[in-house]
């Protein structure tokens, strides 16, 4: 039951992402049931299943860790891509205070890279790796 159900989470969370084609969805276009609230609360209760996935079937636990990863990882990218675009749409900064591209910067970090900011070419933590709920190896 408890596998099944987190199954069906980690499912439902690439299918509301839009990992998962669906009949309503032309390839490559966004998925009508895309929902990044409901891939957030599909995340939270699959992490909350892994302790006793773990202690019932721990055989399949690396599989549906693997899964969760995989979804953690996308949902990131998704929701740092959102971000700045509800900002945007609602006439507010985008999420962080940062720079609008082409804006100038207040407080110069090295070479002219915004204070707090990455180096070109160099990618800064995401939303899941900064709350500090995403496990990155080596950090």
């Amino acid at each position: 039951m408890v596998l099944q159900a987190t199954v069906a989470l980690l499912n439902i969370g690439a299918r509301r992402l839009g990992l998962l084609g669906g009949p309503e969805g032309a390839a490559g276009q966004p998925s009508p049931e895309r929902d990044l609230e409901q891939v957030r609360d599909a995340i939270d209760a699959v992490r909350g299943l892994m302790g006793v996935v773990e202690r019932r079937a721990p055989q399949e636990a690396r599989p549906l860790r693997e899964a969760l990863s995989q979804l953690q990882m996308a949902y990131a990218r998704e929701a740092q891509a959102a971000a700045p675009a509800q900002g945007q749409a609602a006439g507010q900064p985008p999420a962080g205070g940062q720079a609008q591209p082409g804006a100038a910067p207040s407080a110069g970090g090295p070479q002219g890279t915004p204070a707090g900011q990455p180096a070109a070419g160099k990618p800064g933590p995401g939303p899941a790796e900064s709350s500090g709920r995403l496990w990155v190896p080596g950090r």
